[in-house]
């Protein structure tokens, strides 16, 4: 029982940022904080259902299906909507629960805009990953085997792992984070294919972005430590009459 105390506050510490920013952007904007959520939802099951149709799999094909061996052009054409393309081996309920789980939690954290950037950028970096792999061949470090060119590579589970990563160093969940990249590891090291490689590679995208942040937040800290505009005087800088008051406005995408 004395291990309930600690157990909580453990909890709190890891969860509690990001109980309390969904709550309150939820208590904020209602329905209106998951509008993109909704929409990914309903267009990923609107997919699945035209491509289990007859004439409906070949467009669906020709729109969202990536395949390394396609022109990078074509490829890149087509990488937003195979986010939203359910694997056909896969049961669609699992790619919904995804969709709604983690895209959810960062439209809410992160707003709408964001999260389909780090969603798209995590996508993306499975995508060129695909490429280089096969290009270093199965002998080479992180290489790949050429059968893989002709795999299709669609669904969500590239732009979920790299969410959920980059919100919890957002919100500060360290420890969820990191089970997050130990079970992609896992994945890879008990069934070692494409898909379990691309989620490595998104990883790897979605870090690095995190410590440019980081490396960006330190260094408006520290100009501010130097006088708010470069200087070394330690003053405040001089402002003009005709300032206007408003919300600060976002100095870095991120």
């Amino acid at each position: 029982m004395s291990r309930l105390p600690a157990l909580r506050r453990a909890a709190v510490r890891e969860w509690g940022p990001l109980v309390t920013a969904v709550r309150r952007g939820l208590a904020g904007r209602g329905v209106r904080a998951l509008a993109l959520t909704t929409g990914a939802v309903a267009l990923t099951a609107a997919v699945q259902l035209t491509q289990n149709q007859a004439w409906g799999y070949r467009p669906v094909q020709n729109l969202g299906a990536v395949r390394a061996e396609d022109p990078l052009w074509l490829a890149l054409l087509r990488t937003p909507l195979s986010l939203f393309v359910p694997a056909l081996d896969l049961p669609v309920w699992g790619a919904l629960a995804q969709i709604l789980l983690v895209f959810g939690v960062a439209e809410v954290c992160l707003g709408r805009w964001r999260t389909l950037a780090v969603a798209y950028l995590a996508t993306l970096a499975g995508t060129l990953y695909a490429r280089i792999g096969i290009a270093l061949g199965p002998e080479g470090f992180l290489g790949l085997p050429a059968s893989d060119a002709q795999v299709v590579d669609t669904g969500p589970s590239a732009a979920v792992v790299g969410l959920a990563v980059y919100v919890c160093h957002q919100r500060r969940a360290r420890f969820t984070g990191a089970l997050v990249v130990l079970a992609m590891v896992v994945e890879v090291l008990v069934k070692d294919n494409l898909a379990g490689r691309e989620h490595l590679a998104a990883i790897a995208a979605v870090l690095v972005v995190c410590r440019v942040r980081e490396w960006r937040a330190r260094r408006r800290v520290q100009d501010l430590g130097a006088g708010g505009d470069g200087t070394r005087s330690g003053a405040p800088p001089m402002r003009s009459w005709n300032f206007r008051r408003g919300p600060a406005q976002r100095t870095s995408w991120w």
